[in-house]
C-alpha cells in the first residue's frame, strides 16, 4: 500500500470538496431536498452532491481501481480490495443552519475496516488526519499531533451526542442514564465531536442510527490518536448503528457497562 499516495489523494479529495461546498454555505438561496418520504426530515443540498461528485472525480483520476461507498451516489465496485468511504457533508442540518460544525468525511477501508481517515471542516479550516502512521491536525492555530486525553472517570468526563433522543426511546433512556454520571453533556456537533475526541478536548461521543459513511473516518482518526471506537456491545463499529467513541479505556468501559444492556 502506497501510504504517501493514499494520503495525497485524500487531501486532494478534501480540497476538492472544500471548493465545491463553501460557495453554498450561508448562501441565502441555499435550499434542501428531503430524502425522507415518511414525514421525517433528512436533508440533502447541492453542496452534498457537488462535493461527492468532486471527490469521485479525484478518485477516477488517481485511484480508478478502488471502490467507493458514498452517501449521495452509493457504491462503485473496485478491484483493489480498498474502498473509499465518503460523506460529503456530515451534518447537513447544521450546514443548513449556518453552524460550522459539519464536516467532510473521507476514509479508506479494507476488508478488516478503516485503515485511514480524514475529517475536514472547510469553513473553520481545520483538518484532522489519522492512520497509516499519522495522527495530526492542521488549522488556523497551526499543525500539531493528535492525542486523546486518556483515562479518566465518568465524574470528570465530557460527553457529546448529536441528537439527545438518539434513534429510539430505549436508546435515549440509556444515554440519559450515562449523561447523569458525567461532568458535562453537550449536543449537536455531528462529526466535529469525533474530531474533538482525537484532539484531546472531550472524552466520549455516544450515538445511534449511524451509517458506515458516518463513522469510518472517525474510527481511523480516533484510533490513530489513541482512542477507542466500538458499538454498544464492544464489537467493531464499522457497520454503523450504535457507537461509543472514547478517549480512554476507563471512559469506554464505564459507558459500555451502562449501554451494553440495551437490546
Amino acid at each position: 500500500m502506497d501510504t504517501d499516495e493514499i494520503r495525497a489523494t485524500a487531501h486532494r479529495m478534501a480540497d476538492a470538496a472544500r471548493a465545491a461546498i463553501l460557495p453554498h454555505f450561508r448562501h441565502a438561496a441555499l435550499g434542501a431536498d428531503n430524502k425522507h418520504g415518511d414525514g421525517g426530515f433528512d436533508p440533502v443540498t447541492e453542496a452534498d452532491r457537488a462535493a461527492e461528485r468532486a471527490m469521485r472525480a479525484v478518485l477516477a483520476e488517481r485511484r480508478p481501481g478502488d471502490g467507493i461507498l458514498g452517501e449521495e451516489y452509493g457504491t462503485t465496485k473496485g478491484e483493489s480490495g480498498l474502498t473509499w468511504v465518503i460523506d460529503p457533508v456530515d451534518g447537513t442540518r447544521a450546514f443548513l443552519s449556518g453552524a460550522p460544525t459539519w464536516g467532510v468525511l473521507i476514509a479508506l477501508s479494507d476488508a478488516s475496516g478503516p485503515v485511514y481517515g480524514l475529517i475536514d471542516q472547510p469553513y473553520i479550516g481545520e483538518r484532522f488526519e489519522g492512520g497509516l502512521g499519522h495522527a495530526a491536525m492542521t488549522g488556523p492555530l497551526g499543525a500539531r499531533p493528535l492525542a486523546t486525553r486518556g483515562d479518566r472517570p465518568l465524574s470528570e468526563t465530557i460527553l457529546f451526542t448529536t441528537f439527545p433522543e438518539l434513534d429510539t426511546p430505549v436508546e435515549a433512556a440509556a444515554f440519559a442514564g450515562l449523561a447523569r454520571q458525567v461532568r458535562l453533556t453537550r449536543y449537536g456537533l455531528d462529526c466535529y465531536a469525533y474530531a474533538l475526541v482525537a484532539a484531546g478536548q472531550i472524552d466520549l461521543v455516544v450515538e445511534a442510527g449511524l451509517a458506515p459513511y458516518d463513522i469510518h473516518a472517525p474510527i481511523a482518526v480516533i484510533e490513530a490518536a489513541g482512542g477507542i471506537v466500538t458499538d454498544w456491545q464492544g464489537a467493531p463499529a464499522h457497520a454503523g448503528g450504535r457507537v461509543i467513541a472514547a478517549a480512554g479505556r476507563a471512559q469506554h468501559a464505564a459507558a459500555l457497562e451502562l449501554l451494553s444492556c440495551v437490546p
